[in-house]
Order: structure tokens, then C-alpha cells, then sequence
């Protein structure tokens, strides 16, 4: 049951008695021209429905990223679906028959007079209930569909000779019409919904981009998996771990001199020996984390790149190359005796994190790219959705550096 509550805001947008506005709502489901803008994402959409109502209660906090994720893998216009859902619960706010328990987005089964309708296990199925339905009006066979709603639809045929009677690719203005044919307003309140985000806050920055990756899975972030499986070939056949390494280390020493100071397993002959203890020299920029004797470093210049993780008892540990290189040196061993793989990945930012986890015998290094003032949640979000179990090892202030450690890390990869 659709509760309006928009007329204000339609006639401030001059939308209210314009049904060509309504009309060019977009096509139900993606292809072609017909794409969901980049701009939409679930950050924004969350930024934009707080913005709506402030009172929001938190266990909707990841609901337009069920949006993304379910509308993606339907090729719906998860989108608009969002927009009609927030004409639907007057903003996530459940004011009507339906209550904020049920999960139920679009009011499936509510008829009205007291009738709640059905009720989801989870946000994500009432999600999905949603856009399986928009997807069974757009005349695809839902072959298990989550609501009854749905199911009793697709048996019943009661939309087969209207959806016969319409020419080209159903629109949302098209399903309005149908889904409440008593309600004219229908489709210009989506429409209103629709052009007060994209007018206002698809061109603000995105405050939880995180979000886009973890609706997309692995689709989230640009994985380099040729770098783990099949790194390099020379004369067809792959290069080893140490012919990488020595790659990674020339091209660091192009861009940032020889000051660079190995740490951990064996090096290539060509790259100098790490000082002895007490030696002068340039403090290496890097971070590493060794259980519960985590040490961390600064860069040359003086300034802390030490994580919060990397922090015990309030106190942050400093310690000389050649002491660091002892602490990570079991850590290093191990895993260049087990099967490893190193990864890469990227968010886009400048600096990079090693991240390890261990898959059955496998042991995983990935170099991930992060955002300076966003590495936390960078880091999180990759762990929660590609490395489970997974912790940060290392955090340097460029790639290149990054990949050096991860090949000393895993030589033989």
C-alpha cells in the first residue's frame, strides 16, 4: 500500500500536473542506453533517504546496497526501484498498513483496510521480492520467486494480455498504471523522488563508497588476478616470484631512489643488503604487523604511518630495519613455505596495504590500493567481501613498494 506524501515537494519541483515528466520514466529493465547513471550509488542513495527522513531506523542501513546488489544481478533499474520504494514506505518511515518488521518494500500483498501483507526474513529478501516483481511485470518468468504475491501473479496470467496490448520494453509509467491503477499520482511521485536525488545529490561526493563494492562481490574492485595466476610469461612460459620482485624493485628505485630498505625473506642479488643494527640510514616507510608484537615505522621525513591496529596498550613500538626484518622474518618463512599467491587490487588511491589470508593451505597477499583517509574502510570493506578472515600486514606509501614486500613475502608466487 503506497502512502503519498510527496505533493509539496512535486509542486516546489514544478512535477505535479506534468505527465510527460511521468512519462519519461526509464525502461524496467538495463541494456544499451538504458543503464543505471554511475552517480547512483548506495552511499548516496542512503545520504539522500536520510536526507527525507531523519529517523531512519538502522536496520535499513543497508538497504539501497540490497538494491544494487539484487538489481545488478536482475538487470532491473534498481534505481527507480529504490525511488518507488520510497514512495511506497513514505521514506523508509512505515506510517500505513505495513510495518517496518515485515521487510516489505513495495507493498506486496497489502490491500488495503488493515491488510499488512506479506512479511521477508530479511532486508535483503523483501529486496529481492521487489525487483523479482518489477522484473515478472517486464514479462520475465520469475522461476522461484520469493513472495507469494509473485508467484500467485505468474499463475493466475492476470498480466499476460495487458503486457500482449503494450508495444516496446515496459517502462516504470507503464507499470504504474497497472500496479495502481486508481492512483493517477502514481508516477509522477516516483518521478518527483527520482529528480530530487539526481537534481541534488548525484553530484555531491559519495560518503560511503565502500558500499558499491560490497553490493558488487568481486565486481566491487578491479582484481588483477592475472597477477596471481598467471603473473608474468616470458618466452611462454611464467616468470618466478624473484624475477617479479626484481621488476618491482627496479621500477621502485626509477621513481624513488635507492633509499629503499628490504625487509624479510631473501632478496635478489642486486638489491643491497638492509643495514645492521644501529647502522645509519633512512628509516624505511612501512608499517608492519607481527601478532602481538606489532612494530611500526615512520618515513623518512618524520611523519607516522602507523595504523591503529598497529597500536598496543596505547604505546606504538619503532624499530630499526634490521629489527624489523627479525620480527617479520618467522611470518616470512612460513609463508614461503606454504603455497601462496600474491594479488593486486585497487580502490584508486595512492598508497597500499598487504593484506593476508589464508585459504586451506594457500596463503593470499594482496596489494590493495587505497585512499589517503579512507584506508580503514577500504581495508574493511575488501575483507568483509573478498579475504574473510583476512588482516592487514603492511601499509606503505606507494604499489610499487607494496608489491616488493608481498614477492619477499611469497618469493616463490
Amino acid at each position: 500500500m503506497k502512502y503519498r506524501v510527496f505533493l509539496l515537494s512535486m509542486l516546489s519541483m514544478g512535477i505535479a500536473g506534468n505527465p510527460a515528466v511521468a512519462a519519461d520514466l526509464p525502461v524496467l529493465k538495463t541494456g544499451g542506453a538504458n543503464k543505471v547513471p554511475a552517480c547512483a550509488t548506495p552511499g548516496r542513495m542512503m545520504s539522500f533517504a536520510t536526507s527525507r527522513n531523519g529517523r531512519i531506523s538502522s536496520q535499513f542501513d543497508g538497504v539501497a546496497t540490497e538494491y544494487m546488489r539484487h538489481g545488478e544481478a536482475l538487470s532491473v533499474r534498481w534505481d527507480y526501484a529504490f525511488f518507488q520504494m520510497l514512495v511506497e514506505t513514505a521514506n523508509l518511515s512505515f506510517v500505513g498498513d505495513v510495518r517496518a518488521s515485515q521487510n516489505n518494500f513495495a507493498g506486496l500483498g497489502a490491500t488495503g483496510g488493515g491488510v499488512r501483507g506479506e512479511k521477508f526474513a530479511s532486508v535483503s529478501d523483501g529486496v529481492k521480492a521487489h525487483l523479482q516483481h518489477i522484473l515478472m511485470y517486464a514479462g520475465e518468468h520469475i522461476a522461484d520467486p520469493v513472495a507469494e504475491r509473485t508467484r500467485k501473479v505468474q499463475e493466475w496470467g492476470v498480466l499476460t494480455s495487458w503486457q500482449k496490448s503494450l508495444r516496446g520494453p515496459m517502462t516504470f509509467a507503464q507499470l504504474t498504471r497497472k500496479w495502481s491503477p486508481k492512483d493517477r499520482g502514481y508516477a509522477r511521485d516516483i518521478a518527483a523522488v527520482a529528480g530530487a536525488f539526481y537534481n541534488r545529490f548525484c553530484q555531491s561526493p559519495d560518503p560511503r563508497p565502500e558500499l558499491v563494492a560490497e553490493a558488487r562481490g568481486q565486481r566491487g574492485i578491479t582484481i588483477d588476478t592475472a597477477a596471481a595466476i598467471k603473473p608474468v610469461t616470458e618466452d611462454g612460459k611464467l616468470k618466478s616470484g624473484r624475477i617479479i620482485a626484481k621488476a618491482a624493485i627496479a621500477d621502485t628505485r626509477a621513481t624513488s631512489g635507492p633509499a629503499r630498505i628490504a625487509l624479510g625473506a631473501k632478496i635478489p642479488a642486486a638489491e643491497p643488503p638492509p643495514p645492521a643494527a644501529g647502522a645509519a640510514g633512512p628509516a624505511p616507510n612501512y608499517t608492519i604487523l607481527n601478532g602481538a608484537s606489532e612494530i611500526a615505522a615512520s618515513d623518512s621525513s618524520g611523519s607516522d604511518t602507523t595504523t591503529d591496529a598497529a597500536r598496543t596498550n596505547g604505546e606504538v613500538k619503532v624499530a630499526s630495519a634490521a629489527g624489523a626484518a627479525a620480527a617479520s622474518a618467522p611470518a616470512t618463512s612460513a609463508a614461503a613455505r606454504s603455497s601462496c599467491r600474491v594479488w593486486q587490487a585497487s580502490y584508486g588511491g595512492q598508497k597500499a596495504v598487504i593484506i593476508q589470508a589464508i585459504d586451506g593451505p594457500q596463503v593470499n597477499y594482496t596489494v590493495l590500493d587505497v585512499n589517503e583517509g579512507r584506508e580503514q574502510r577500504e581495508v574493511a570493506a575488501y575483507i568483509a567481501a573478498y579475504a574473510k578472515g583476512g588482516k592487514q600486514v603492511a601499509e606503505f606509501a606507494s604499489p610499487s613498494r607494496a608489491l616488493n614486500k608481498a614477492f619477499e613475502m611469497c618469493p616463490e608466487s
